[in-house]
């Protein structure tokens, strides 16, 4: 599969206003130490996933498939059908795009209309693609659409029941009311995300077929942007995994597409012949034990 290029001056994400957000917002310190937890979660989840194709579909800043063995990697950067007609028309140069994080992209795509045909893909990971996209339920159903039976999906997300959804929640509410907002009650997440409950995601996954194998919740620690505060509450990992474990702030769920009447069959290995009975030999009795038991009184 060839890539598609464009200007090296056009940057994939330019366009996307949540893009831009997320970005900025992950080179904190709150996140860089999401990042540092999803990049474990991801290389647990496809350590052992085998197959031939893997897509990465946006967030460049980690290497969601490192860990993983799959022949066949790619990279893909979500866009806007606009920003695709633009380049399109710019016409293809002869320097791939490179993310902000220095991995090569292989193909920018819309996240709701990928250049895959169906039943291709036997792993697919969503880092926070699904929060920053217009229809979240297109994307799962193209998603679903080119899984191939069995392969697996990685979702990466930030949890609105948590303590730093619970911020992003009031902040939304000071703004719908019209009061002023003091720094405290601020935003803390990038405010173009529309964040998805894991019960939420769990139900839309069933629907399409796609069955939940595990979720992660961590990232426990208050909304702090202080390198120095986040190592002080770094107790909250252990009391939060134990005592409140649905409220982190960040989940990894891991997803499987199952097929209704498929029989996986075995290898076709070469039936060995069955034993031949055993031949019975009849023995005839000699006349002279005939006549020995004609003799023989009753």
């Amino acid at each position: 599969m060839k890539p598609l290029t464009t200007e090296p001056s056009l940057q994939p994400a330019a366009s996307d206003a949540g893009g831009q957000q997320l970005a900025a917002w992950l080179a904190s310190e709150a996140g860089r130490y999401l990042l540092a937890w999803e990049q474990e979660r991801c290389d647990e989840a496809v350590a052992d996933c085998f197959g031939y194709h893997a897509l990465q579909l946006g967030l460049p800043q980690i290497d969601a498939l490192r860990a993983n063995r799959i022949p066949k990697r790619w990279l893909a950067q979500p866009e806007p059908s606009s920003a695709l007609e633009r380049h399109a028309d710019q016409g293809a140069a002869a320097a791939p795009l490179q993310p902000s994080g220095g991995r090569e992209l292989a193909l920018v795509t819309h996240a709701a209309a990928l250049p895959f045909s169906e039943n291709t893909l036997d792993l697919i990971v969503l880092p926070h693609t699904l929060e920053f996209s217009a229809d979240p339920h297109a994307v799962l159903r193209e998603v679903q659409r080119v899984l191939l039976p069995e392969g697996r999906l990685v979702v990466c997300g930030l949890n609105p029941w948590s303590l730093w959804g619970l911020r992003q929640q009031r902040a939304r509410l000071l703004a719908r009311l019209g009061l002023q907002r003091p720094r405290w009650a601020r935003p803390f997440l990038p405010e173009a995300g529309e964040f998805i409950a894991h019960r939420r995601l769990r139900d839309w996954l069933q629907l399409l077929g796609l069955e939940v194998e595990s979720c992660r919740m961590g990232c426990y620690r208050p909304a702090l942007q202080s390198e120095l505060w986040l190592q002080r509450w770094s107790w909250m990992e252990r009391a939060g995994a134990r005592y409140w474990p649905f409220f982190g702030n960040a989940y990894c769920m891991v997803a499987v597409k199952r097929v209704r009447g498929l029989r996986l069959l075995g290898p076709a290995w070469k039936p060995k012949p069955a034993a031949a009975a055993p031949v019975a030999v009849a023995c005839q009795a000699s006349p002279a034990r005939l006549d020995d038991e004609h003799q023989s009184p009753a």
